[in-house]
């Protein structure tokens, strides 16, 4: 029995010993296998370190992703103006916010705050952070030594955050054109606004056309002209009549974009292209150029001036009656209605129209602005309305209107689209013909007329040839009548006029007559003197030379012949 016993026992420890020895063998190959694989692991690793680091450095080098402007994107693209002056750029800068289930007292945290950041409201503020939120804005946009002494405070729950901000160097100067942005980055006025979508991809700088120079002159003439006659605004537009591209546009009173909570609606309000206006007697260039053009009248033909014509309940005076009969010249020289009104009716509602079509008026501008007015004109276009619109009275439109019809008379006949982007040699241009050479030479003398012997003579810049209209139109009250002291004084202006490259439109609203302008406040005292200085400002600027005014050569251009009689009446020769 023992010797059975043993035999069993030792085939069992036999079999048990085989058992462990073939698991021993069996892990054992398979920690050979993954230590194989391990070892290939790393020497495919090795070879691939080695191919790239010395055997690739032997041959051609790979594309390498320098940095540029396109791949390095910050914020929204900058603005210059024509000469490369920045008018917008965007810089990065912190943001304070809340996590208010953070924030342990919130009484003391108002507190410490209000002691940094000015205008904190307290009331406000508390609010957010007994909110259940995890995130409230407390300030967009500190400066770095409000978050140095915000992060002193040492108080939980407060965060910041990096964001782009924009910035306007030129502040008041270029507000109304460049515009501005939201807190978001979002454009919210003018050209911001306008091209918000390009200006948001960071791509390269937009270049206006706008030359802050001109601007800065524009602005500071104006802005004397409001206070010397205690106006309650303004507006002024300087373009090239050859290329409709805008120089200088300012409506005032204007507005800082960098602190926009301070800004008004008024500030806000663009004058220059968003208000529209009856012009007055600026609008006896383009009646006069009609008649011409339509040849109902020429430079030789008169007409009776020495009543004023009374149609239905409306009375037409002269604001300088002559009380005699008037040739065409002489008409545009002192400026009268009355043969103004008769010049009309030769040529009639239908022609006025369709030409005060061709010119824009009837329509909104296509400048690349968002504040752009719609003119405002009469329907039915009656007899009557022909007969007002020939001085500048039943028709509204924006002082950019004025100043782009009058660049189109001017220049040629010639009708550009005025643009508030810089044009250069590639850029096509499309222009309409809509006025005859002819006829625009013929304006050209009468505007000069009126600045040496007429209602402009207060704009007469010597050397530099100014030729212009001016414009006193009173104002509708809110009742729909006029208002005797209340109106638009203006002047439009170009040189040098024998040889048109630029035209300027200074307006000023609601001017007051003051001791140096024996009480009055006409286009000829208030707008004609900014128009000038204007001029001999920015003529420099933009190359131009003074000419001898009196020259055989820019006489011949300018000179104006009228007939010694008409109907019997002597006409005055010039």
């Amino acid at each position: 029995m023992v010797i059975k016993f043993d035999g069993l026992k030792s085939q069992k420890s036999i079999q048990l010993d085989g058992s462990v020895n073939k698991a021993i063998e069996g892990g054992r190959n398979r920690l050979l296998v993954l230590s194989c694989v391990f070892c290939l692991a790393f020497v495919a690793a090795g070879v691939r370190l080695l191919d790239v680091s010395v055997l690739r450095g032997l041959q051609e080098p790979i594309d390498v992703v320098e940095p540029t402007k396109e791949n390095l994107k910050i914020g929204r693209a900058e603005i210059l103006d024509r000469n490369g002056i920045l008018l917008a750029t965007s810089l990065s800068v912190s943001s304070l916010y809340a996590d208010p289930q953070e924030v342990m007292d919130i009484n003391s945290t108002v507190e410490d705050l209000s002691t940094v950041l000015v205008n904190l409201e307290k009331e406000k503020l508390f609010k957010k952070l007994n909110q259940k939120k995890r995130f409230v804005w407390i300030k967009r946009g500190i400066t770095p030594m409000q978050q140095a002494q915000i992060n002193a405070l040492g108080l939980p729950g407060l965060h910041f955050q990096k964001e782009d901000r924009r910035f306007y160097p030129q502040r008041n100067l270029s507000a109304h054109v460049v515009g501005f942005s939201g807190v978001d980055a979002a454009g919210l006025a003018g050209v911001e606004k306008q091209f918000d979508g390009r200006l948001r991809d960071g791509s390269e700088p937009m270049t206006l056309s706008i030359d802050i120079r001109i601007q800065h002159i524009l602005r500071e003439e104006i802005k004397k002209q409001i206070i010397n006659f205690n106006a309650i605004g303004g507006a002024g537009v300087f373009i090239d009549v050859d290329t409709g591209e805008i120089l200088g546009m300012v409506s005032l009173p204007d507005f800082d974009p960098n602190v926009l909570n301070s800004a008004s609606a008024d500030t806000k309000f663009n004058r220059a292209t968003l208000g529209v206006y009856e012009m007055g007697s600026t609008f006896k260039i383009f009646n006069t150029a009609l008649a011409l053009e339509a040849g109902t009248a020429t430079m030789e033909s008169g007409y009776d001036a020495t009543r004023p014509i009374r149609i239905a309940r409306f009375t037409i005076n002269d604001f300088h009656p002559q009380k005699r009969w008037l040739s065409v010249p002489e008409i545009f020289q002192y400026s009268s209605n009355i043969g103004s009104a008769k010049m009309a009716l030769d040529f009639g509602p239908k022609a006025q129209k369709k030409f005060m079509k061709k010119l824009g008026f009837l329509d909104r501008l296509p400048v690349e602005l968002p504040e752009k007015g719609k003119p405002m004109y009469p329907a039915p276009w009656k007899k009557i309305s022909t007969i007002t619109i020939s001085y500048g009275h039943g028709i509204a439109i924006s002082p950019l209107h004025l100043v782009s019809g009058v660049a189109s008379v001017i220049n040629g006949g010639i009708r550009w689209p005025v643009t508030i982007l810089k044009k250069n040699s590639q850029s096509k241009m499309f222009g309409e013909q809509i006025l005859s050479l002819q006829t625009s030479k013929d304006i050209r003398k009468m505007l000069r007329l009126v600045v040496e012997n007429g209602t402009g003579k207060n704009a007469a810049a010597a050397g530099y040839m100014v030729g212009g209209k001016t414009g006193t139109a009173d104002k509708q009250s809110p009742t729909g009548s006029y208002a005797k002291s209340s109106r638009l004084s203006s002047f439009v202006g170009a040189f040098p006029i024998h040889k048109p490259k630029y035209a300027v439109l200074v307006m000023v609203d609601e001017p007051k007559g003051n001791k140096k302008s024996f009480g009055y406040a006409t286009g000829g005292w208030v707008a004609a003197p900014a128009v000038r200085q204007i001029i001999k400002r920015s003529a420099p600027l933009l190359g131009l030379l003074p000419v001898d005014e009196v020259s055989p050569q820019i006489r011949r251009l300018l000179e104006i012949k009228t007939p010694q009689q008409k109907r019997g009446n002597q006409l005055a020769s010039f």
